[in-house]
This record gives C-alpha cells, structure tokens and sequence, in this order.
C-alpha cells in the first residue's frame, strides 16, 4: 500500500497526523521511511540526469557560440575580398546560429530551474526523513519502556508486593523473639570482664577499709 502517491505528498505530508491514525505507528513510520527512502533515491537520480544534460547543453552552446563568432569572422574575410555575396551568405548562417544559440539558452535556463527545484526537493524530503527515522527511534524505545513495564507490573502485583511486605514483617517479628530468647538467657550471667572488674573494686575496697582501721587505731596508739 502506497502512503504516498507523489514528492509533493511527503514535503506538504503531516507525519504527526499520519501516526495519529494509524493502528499500528510503529508499522506505518516503517513504511513511510521505505517509501520515503524510495523517493529520494528516484529524485536524485532525477537530479543527476538533469545535471548530466544541462553539461551537455552547456558544451553545445559553447559550441554555437564559437561558430557564431566564425561565421562573423568568414564574413569579414568575404568582404575584404570583395565577395559580398559570400558575405550575406556567412551573415545567414550566423543569424540561423544566433538563433539556436537564444533557443538552447532557454532550454538551460529551465533545466537550470528544474535542478534548482529538485535540490529543494531533496532537502526538503531529507529533513521530513530524518524527522520519521527520529520518531522510529522514539517509538520504539516507548514500545520497549512500555513492554518492560508491563512485565513488572504482572510480575509484581499490588496483591504480590503486600504479600511479600507480610512475609518480612512475619520475619521481622521472628528475629525480635530470637534476639529477645538470646537477651533472657544472657540475663543474670556475668562476663570474664564483669568478674574481673568485681574483683578489683574489692582490692579498692579492701584497701580503703585498711586505710580507715589505721587512721582509727592511731589516737589510741598515742595516748
């Protein structure tokens, strides 16, 4: 199916609005990159025949030209031999040359426009392509952005992540109680540390209670 039935439907076309109604735009800018793709290669080989024949017109006229200046220059070369005759016959044959040298220069001038329009036609088409080859891009990695999320949202339902919320706080409660049997069973027990530190407040201890006997006993000592 053609999307487009000439050059002018691409350049004046509405992308946007194409995609807009189509079912399936990922489908549809395919096709209009390959029709577009199609067209421009149409047009440039267009554009290179024309630019082919308007050398070649341009070689014939230079050409013409030459022999518009010769058929002058033979005139001049009757007359000083006094052939007149001769004259007016090299005069006419300059005139017929003149003459298709003004046609040809007409038909350059509108190849000329031709190229010029197709040149116009070929930027304009590569704009509206690289436009469609950027929105391909754009749609498929919404194509693929959507496809992903998607499969998460099957994957990891509302009703699954509550599921899985429950399973840790049950989890969550089982470490509390096990930490909570460990704590009970410590209770009461004292560590290496805790024994050692006992004993050497009751060196401290001991000592000061030596210290106050001695300052005690000394009075009595004395008198």
């Amino acid at each position: 199916m053609s999307i487009f039935s000439r050059l002018s439907d691409i350049v004046n076309s509405n992308i946007t609005a194409l995609l807009d109604r189509a079912e399936d735009p990922e489908k549809m800018v395919r096709l209009i990159i390959q029709e577009m793709e199609e067209t421009l290669v149409e047009v440039r080989t267009q554009s290179a025949r024309a630019i082919a024949e308007r050398s070649g017109l341009e070689r014939r006229r230079e050409t013409l030209a030459q022999e518009v200046s010769e058929w002058e220059r033979r005139a001049e070369v009757a007359l000083r031999k006094d052939r007149e005759d001769l004259a007016r016959a090299a005069l006419l044959e300059q005139s017929r040359t003149e003459s298709a040298l003004s046609d040809l220069d007409e038909e350059i001038g509108a190849l000329r426009e031709a190229i010029e329009q197709l040149s116009g036609d070929i930027h304009q088409l590569q704009e509206k392509l690289s436009d469609a080859r950027t929105r391909q891009k754009s749609l498929a990695l919404r194509t693929r952005t959507a496809q992903t999320q998607l499969k998460v949202r099957k994957r990891f339902s509302a009703e699954s992540i509550d599921q899985a919320l429950d399973r840790f706080d049950h989890y969550e409660r089982r470490m509390d109680d096990l930490e909570g049997q460990v704590a009970a069973y410590d209770l009461g027990r004292k560590s290496l540390s805790d024994e050692i530190a006992e004993l050497e407040e009751d060196d401290k201890l001991n000592e000061a209670l030596a210290a106050l006997k001695a300052k005690v006993k000394a009075p009595k000592d004395s008198e």
